[in-house]
């Protein structure tokens, strides 16, 4: 009896620590798998993707978009004067008194009449367009209305040898090319193979055909054909018929002596 007592009590001992160990083996094997370690149980792992990025790589071009900037809308005043290549309303009383040949040329429409070559001449010191401005002086000249219209002339436009030139001058140098004739500062002349505008009549026009009625690009068109009509041989003419357009070679600058203003020699 003695000799089984021990035996008996090993076994419960056994049993005893069997018991209270085993949990704590199975937790340290679930937490080993958790590692990576090799282990009977399976487990499924999900991967999330990064969340797209909304900023541009490197690798790509964007495009910054500028507004474009407001329509210009001009006025009726404001196209006339870039017609005419007016580029400021303002005319200083006198410059250097040297002229810049507007380069360029063209050719005389078509047509068995003689050709008048013409060069066109601004004075340094004006604010103009040149190439505006001979193309205004040239688109008058060569109109169905103008000096060509009964078949006796054509003009090309040349920057070179000129059978008459078309000159846009200060006062000062107007009064000099027109001596003796007395321009004053104020008027225009055609004489001596030239004819010299005067640059503040054609920036700002005349009283006297504003108060007629007549619109700044008619009253240009007038002093382009008034005085290259002198170097054709035309003189001055009178209002025949009050209330009737005037004549071309009336002085319309000065007055209209009744007539309608007009800036045609065949309106």
């Amino acid at each position: 009896m003695s000799r089984k007592v021990p035996v008996v009590v090993a076994v419960a001992l056994a049993f005893v620590v069997g018991f209270l160990l085993g949990p704590a083996v199975f937790r340290a094997t679930s937490v080993d798998a958790d590692d990576g370690a090799t282990t009977s149980t399976s487990r499924v792992v999900t991967t999330t993707p990064p969340a797209a990025t909304t900023a541009p790589s490197d690798d790509v071009e964007t495009e910054v978009r500028t507004p474009s900037p407001a329509p210009t809308t001009l006025t009726a005043a404001e196209k006339a004067d870039r017609l005419a290549g007016v580029r400021v309303r303002s005319v200083p009383d006198s410059s250097s008194g040297e002229l810049r040949v507007v380069p360029g040329t063209s050719r005389a429409p078509g047509g068995d009449a003689p050709v008048t070559r013409v060069r066109v001449e601004v004075e340094e010191g004006l604010d103009i367009d040149d190439k505006a401005f001979a193309r205004f002086v040239m688109e008058t000249l060569n109109d169905p209305r103008s000096w060509g219209a009964d078949g006796s002339v054509r003009f090309s436009r040349t920057d070179g040898e000129a059978d008459i030139r078309v000159v846009l001058a200060t006062p000062a140098t107007v009064d000099s090319m027109c001596a003796p004739l007395a321009t004053n500062g104020k008027w225009s002349c055609g004489r001596y193979g030239h004819a010299a505008l005067n640059a503040d009549r054609w920036v700002f026009g005349a009283d006297a055909w504003a108060d007629g009625g007549g619109s700044i690009t008619e009253y240009r068109q007038y002093l382009v054909n008034h005085e290259v009509g002198h170097l054709l041989g035309h003189p001055h003419e009178g209002c025949p018929v009050v209330g009737e357009p005037a004549p071309v070679m009336v002085q319309q600058s000065i007055s209209l002596q009744g007539c309608e203003p007009n800036g045609w020699p065949f309106p």
